[in-house]
């Protein structure tokens, strides 16, 4: 039953006139403060990427994507970046990243965009000795922008490896202490680079590689192929780089390589960049 009181809410309510809704982003902002980056980060989407072996391979990827807000411009439509990658289905090819920039520049009538994308890839390894198949997983990421006309895009890769101390080696009577590593290589390239590329270099140039799956014979072989092959930190990274000059589509690189030290309470760390066309590091 209806009461007064009910009636006085009722009364008191205002019903919303029709027509368009209030665009607040839209609205002018008085502190003249441009914004280089604003959008979504963290959306997870299903993409499809180039794989050497199976040509292509479907994976989870954590996608951000970014423009540029005029100083005049009080906010962005975050709610278009969404609509922009799902206008494309529900599995997003890495070859029309381009496509993804404009349509997001378009849409949001911004000069510059971003998109950013990480995640898992899987390679099919052998254990050395068993011969043994596991798979091993790294981390990608994709780093794309649009700025006007002009792309730009940056593909890297995180590989784990094994490094073992040359300097424990020399003057331990036993032994010598070995850690995990990681190395991150991003490059800017002309033609083709496969994922699988890189990761070979980079192991490569460990002490070991690593996986998922060993036996104990493997094992073996694993730990004395790294005593056989002791580099320090620097070496990890001049390794890499050496042979990333050995391939004339990479323009630009950069390595990074760090050591989860076993016996200190630190880790070790290297890094270089350079464009390989000139050479000249930066």
């Amino acid at each position: 039953m209806e009461t007064s009181d009910t009636k006085k809410i009722e009364a008191g309510k205002k019903i919303p006139k029709s027509g368009a809704l209030v665009d607040t982003q839209n609205q002018k902002d008085e502190r003249c403060i441009p914004i280089d980056k604003v959008g979504v980060r963290g959306l997870r989407f299903p993409i499809q990427v180039r794989d050497r072996a199976r040509h292509h391979q479907d994976t989870i990827a954590s996608v951000g994507m970014y423009v540029d807000l005029p100083h005049e411009f009080k906010g962005t439509h975050m709610s278009r970046f969404v609509e922009v990658l799902s206008s494309h289905g529900n599995l997003v090819h890495v070859e029309i990243i381009p496509q993804i920039l404009q349509e997001m520049q378009s849409k949001l009538h911004a000069k510059n965009a971003h998109l950013e994308m990480e995640f898992p890839y899987f390679l099919e390894k052998t254990a050395p000795v068993t011969r043994k198949k596991s798979l091993m997983d790294y981390t990608v990421s994709f780093d794309a922008s649009a700025d006007g006309d002009d792309l730009d895009f940056v593909l890297k890769v995180v590989v784990p490896v094994t490094t073992l101390c040359p300097c424990s080696k020399a003057i331990s009577r036993y032994g010598a202490h070995n850690q995990r590593g990681e190395v991150t290589v991003a490059v800017r390239f002309n033609d083709i680079v496969w994922i699988e590329d890189l990761i070979e270099q980079v192991e490569s140039s460990a002490s070991s590689e690593l996986y998922a799956l060993l036996k104990r014979p493997d094992e073996k072989a694993v730990t004395e192929a790294a005593y056989e092959n002791p580099v320090f930190v620097e070496d990890l990274v001049r390794n890499v780089v050496m042979r990333l000059k050995a391939m004339p589509q990479v323009t630009w690189y950069r390595v990074e390589a760090e050591n989860f030290e076993s016996i200190h309470n630190h880790n070790a760390y290297a890094s270089i960049e350079a464009h390989s066309d000139s050479m000249d590091f930066v």
